[in-house]
């Protein structure tokens, strides 16, 4: 702090000094921030709208569930998905082709985009590109998950509920549903549901990890597009069967003339049935066993025709496509048989009967399917032909191996574990309660029946299965992805660990880039250059904004921190998103998030962001918004000169602190003067340089004009800010002060305060004239110093109306005799300035 400093300034807790924005510093930042903010403007403001509706709810709930938060947490996908159509219908092409194959630069993409917004500056648009998308695909997934995961850990019955759930496609079925030894498999699968909580969440993840896939994957027939090609078909790829297989075998009849069907042991066919290329034998049957049961091949063709086949049922299962839509695709293909085999998943509760498939409760009634989940499981292991095939299987008997072949990627890997979680918990639970339902031969564990659906592999915790995938080198570039890591702490049910973490990391680089000497540095930042970049990063707004919004909705649920380091690490990331929303020219959403915030922390968050807003209209409405929200709006005042004045300080410390004010040199330097001749003044003695610095504490007080009452807090801080120009060595302070007393002049500061302290606008200056009748003598009359003036103490008191204006006249004092002072040397640099001008 500067010695000339004698205001008290309250800040609660001692403040770390930051490495203060100067004017040209925000412009330099404020123009990439501002693009990324017009950008995602429109996002940024539904989110502080929806957190406006969250904070003004009551909070006197006796019951915390989560049926009043999904209807928030609702509206936060909301905006993600149609963030995500929007980015869809700009990089839809661009998004099929290959990364090779994209536009590197903004020029290319531009050219390549119809949309007429991408034809726009390159200094205003700021075009969004296909890792946009990603990215913002994977916000709306996050967004899903949570709403999927309150539902797992604050539960609420929705019959009980008035509030109805935004969402009902996964609703927890209800205990009280009765199960008798002929209830369906169905009703066995919701009774389980209902009653093992832990199933209940697998089952959550599940469903999840099924919209994701189908929401973000390519239509089923672009996947197999490269495979139909190979096919050698043409469209309508279902419909012709194993085409090639069956010429070649046809052409084998026709040589031998046989009324026959071909057999694997007739004479000869060996040999004379083989593929195009002569490298394997031909199945001599077209039945969908037959590659297996003969151990043959198929022509390459139909290899390639198979194998698009079971990709596209892989595909609809891992969607979660529901049987109708499978059995409609199979049917507009000829291959009825395929849906029939993936007929039996207690998941896939929803049949619509016709005369050819009735109802499944119809025809298995009360039996279990536990013997055909088996059965799955054992031809996934040894009766397929093709990977995709053995994975449709693993799925629906949640046989882990298979399925884990065909894994592409963070979210496939941990599909395969939770279904197989899953259904083996049910297996489990079936023969724990209803064991007359299983047959004798699965009881069995060293019968046929008796292999291990997740490869003899334990089942893990969330947070372990979590904690494994991290270490898989397939996994290991997604594994890095902070939103990856979001969405695997909250399925993990680790939010709190991975914000305590990452919000301690971003609160050491935050500390880092507010320290102002190398003097003041934490012991621990040089060990922190050493480490890898953390995984959040302050410059990721995106993710720095879910994180903070999750935090918010946890905390409204009543998670509370009580530990120090837990809620400094959640107000790390708020802070963060008040710096960048600030600097990105969203000012008027600051006091809803820094209400979010400890009182001291919101305070010292906003004393940093306020040098941002320069407008008077602007400033005027930030300061209604922060009374709207609770926020101590002379304590931020207070505080944001302080950091200024403690940065400058720090600057200047080798002068500033000097208790003496430098010598002021006024008279030009003209040698011995004859007798009666005056100096002349020195020419520009003023200077007319102001420092960035300088304007930074100039702006900040002019807050204190739209501060009402204050009346002796605003004078001493004037004072101060005088003095402290006056210090600058080599008159490099007085520009500062003329400006200083151009801007905010007393007659200007006086009508604007006795507005609020008198009930009327006066210019105290002009009250009195004579200062010989007393009228600048000090007077202690009972006013409120400490909360400032209002015009209902002064109404009580109208009888001392001229006591009171005398004592605001008297501690006045200081401020306009320092702008008088400037008064007069502004008057001496003029009449230099004129007698310059006049002939000699």
């Amino acid at each position: 702090m500067w010695h000339c400093s004698r205001l008290t300034i309250y800040t609660g807790s001692p403040l770390v000094s930051p490495a203060w924005p100067t004017v040209s510093d925000v412009h330099r930042a404020l123009r990439p921030l501002q693009a990324t903010a017009d950008r995602v403007g429109k996002q940024v403001e539904e989110f502080a709208e929806t957190l406006d509706r969250l904070s003004k709810r009551k909070q006197d709930m006796p019951e915390r569930d989560c049926r009043h938060a999904l209807s928030f947490v609702y509206g936060y996908r909301n905006i993600a998905r149609n963030t995500v159509d929007y980015l869809r219908g700009l990089h839809a092409v661009e998004r099929q082709k290959k990364p090779d194959q994209r536009p590197a630069d903004q020029n290319q993409r531009c050219k390549s985009r119809s949309n007429s917004k991408c034809r726009q500056s390159k200094e205003i648009a700021d075009p969004t590109t296909v890792e946009d998308l990603d990215r913002w695909e994977q916000e709306e997934q996050i967004w899903s998950l949570l709403e999927h995961m309150l539902q797992v850990e604050y539960p609420s019955s929705e019959s009980k509920s008035k509030t109805p759930f935004p969402n009902k496609r996964l609703v927890r079925p209800v205990k009280e549903t009765g199960i008798h030894q002929y209830s369906s498999e169905n009703e066995v699968w919701s009774h389980f549901l209902a009653h093992d909580d832990q199933g209940w969440e697998r089952h959550t993840v599940v469903e999840w990890l099924r919209e994701c896939a189908d929401e973000c994957g390519q239509e089923i027939e672009k996947v197999i597009q490269d495979l139909e090609i190979n096919a050698d078909r043409g469209s309508g790829l279902w419909a012709h069967s194993w085409l090639y297989t069956k010429e070649a075998i046809k052409g084998q009849k026709r040589l031998r003339s046989w009324p026959q069907a071909v057999a694997p042991n007739s004479p000869g066919i060996e040999n004379s049935l083989r593929a195009s290329d002569r490298t394997k034998s031909l199945a001599t049957q077209l039945d969908p066993d037959a590659v297996t049961r003969q151990d043959r091949g198929l022509e390459a063709q139909d290899e390639n025709f198979e194998r698009a086949t079971w990709l596209a049922c892989w595909e609809m299962i891992r969607r979660g496509k529901d049987w109708n839509f499978i059995r409609a695709k199979c049917q507009e293909r000829v291959e009825n048989w395929r849906a029939i085999a993936m007929r039996g998943d207690p998941r896939q509760h929803k049949y619509k009967a016709t005369k050819f498939l009735p109802e499944p409760e119809m025809t298995v009634k009360w039996q279990s399917r536990a013997l055909w989940r088996k059965t799955c499981a054992i031809a996934a292991r040894t009766g397929v032909m093709d990977t995709y095939e053995a994975a449709v299987y693993g799925v629906l008997s949640g046989y882990f191996p298979p399925v884990q072949k065909v894994c592409k990627g963070w979210n496939d890997y941990l599909f395969a574990h939770y279904n197989s979680y899953l259904l083996r918990s049910f297996d489990q639970y079936i023969a724990t309660h209803f064991s007359d339902r299983l047959p004798q031969g699965l009881k069995d564990r060293d019968g046929p029946f008796g292999l291990s659906m997740t490869g003899s592999r334990r089942a893990l915790s969330g947070n372990q299965l979590i904690e494994k995938m991290k270490r898989l080198k397939p996994l290991a570039k997604e594994a890095k992805d902070p939103l990856k890591r979001l969405q695997g702490s909250l399925i993990g049910k680790t939010f709190d660990a991975f914000v305590l973490k990452h919000g301690l990391e971003l609160l050491q680089t935050q500390r880092q880039h507010k320290k102002i000497s190398k003097s003041t540095r934490n012991p621990t930042q040089n060990a922190m250059q050493n480490k890898k970049l953390p995984l959040v990063r302050s410059d990721d707004h995106q993710l720095i904004r879910i994180i903070t919004h999750v935090a918010l909705i946890y905390r409204d649920l009543g998670r509370s921190w009580k530990e120090v380091e837990y809620i400094r690490a959640t107000e790390a990331f708020i802070d963060a998103y008040v710096e960048f929303l600030g600097k990105a020219g969203k000012q008027q959403l600051l006091p809803l998030y820094a209400s979010c915030m400890s009182p001291d922390s919101a305070v010292d968050s906003l004393s940093r962001q306020l040098p941002l807003v320069v407008e008077y209209g602007e400033r005027r409405t930030m300061m209604e918004l922060m009374k709207q929200y609770g926020i101590d709006v002379p304590r931020v005042l207070n505080t944001q000169l302080l950091l200024i004045m403690d940065e400058i300080g720090e600057k200047e410390k080798g002068s500033m602190n000097d208790p003496d004010y430098p010598p002021l040199s006024i008279l030009a330097s003209q040698g011995e003067r004859q007798d009666g001749e005056m100096h002349s003044i020195r020419a520009g003695f003023m200077g007319d340089i102001i420092t960035d610095d300088q304007h930074d504490l100039i702006n900040a007080f002019e807050w204190y004009l739209l501060l009402d009452g204050y009346w002796e807090k605003t004078l001493a801080t004037g004072a101060v800010l005088y003095k402290c120009f006056l210090k600058y060595p080599a008159a490099k302070g007085l520009a500062a002060a003329k400006e200083l007393s151009r801007r905010v002049n007393f007659s200007n500061l006086s009508r604007k305060k006795t507005r609020a302290i008198l009930g009327r606008e006066i210019d105290v200056s002009k009250m009195y004239n004579d200062e010989e009748n007393g009228i600048m003598g000090s007077h202690n009359s009972a006013v409120n110093r400490g909360r400032g003036y209002s015009l209902g103490d002064v109404q009580s008191a109208s009888q001392d109306r001229s006591e009171e204006e005398r004592y605001l006249f008297s501690q006045s004092n200081n401020f306009l005799n320092l702008e008088r002072l400037l008064d007069v040397l502004t008057a001496f640099e003029r009449w230099q300035v004129a007698m310059a001008k006049q002939p000699k």
